[in-house]
Order: C-alpha cells, then structure tokens, then sequence
C-alpha cells in the first residue's frame, strides 16, 4: 500500500483559520491556538450583534415616530393603538420614515385615523 501524507487538510484548515483573523492583535492573528480562541469569541459577537442591530434600528424608528406624534399633538402609544384599529398596516420603518421625510404624507396617515 501506498504511503499517504496527512498534511494539506491540516495546513489549509491552519491557513484559513489565520487568514479569518487576519487584523486581530498580537497572537490572536499569528498563532494558531490563540487564532481559534479569538475566532470563538468572535462568532458569538458577530451573531449577538446582527440581533442587537435590529433591536437598535426599531428603537430609532419608534423615536421618530413619536417625535413626529408629538408634533400633531399625541402619544405613540395611542397613535400606534389608532393605526391598529383603523387597520392601517404600516410598519414602523415606513412611518418613521414618512415622519422624517415626508411630514404631509405622515399628517394624512394621522387624518385617516381621526
């Protein structure tokens, strides 16, 4: 039987784990033990923070709202409840973005429910 060198998989797997952490500092990026620990750590972040990236934008979306709500002279609770009962269904990246850029297009929406 022929002899088999076991050593291409392990070199590239070494070579794309150093390439994934290319940039980090110190022996996180050169070092291959380190490197791993590092891209451990980093994976976890990566995925809490496309979650928290969500949550923020929604935040934001729903201060402009109410800011725009406030200037016709009511609550975003209650405008939200109105837009629910008037069977308005606009999300709220929309309306945040009719109050900002649009403010005649939001005070329509507003009319409607009134």
């Amino acid at each position: 039987m022929t002899r088999v060198k076991r050593g291409m998989g392990a070199l590239k797997r070494r070579r794309s784990v150093l390439k994934q952490t290319k940039g980090f500092r110190w022996q996180r990026s050169k070092k291959e033990r380190a490197a791993k620990e590092a891209l451990l750590h980093a994976y976890t972040h990566s995925f809490q923070d496309r979650r928290k990236k969500k949550r923020e934008m929604r935040k934001g979306w729903n201060v402009k709202i109410s800011a725009a709500a406030k200037l016709s002279g009511t609550s975003y609770s209650k405008l939200m409840g109105a837009l629910k009962k008037a069977d308005i269904k606009l999300d709220r990246k929309i309306l945040s973005t009719l109050a900002e850029q649009h403010p005649k297009a939001f005070d329509a929406v507003l009319a409607q429910i009134k």
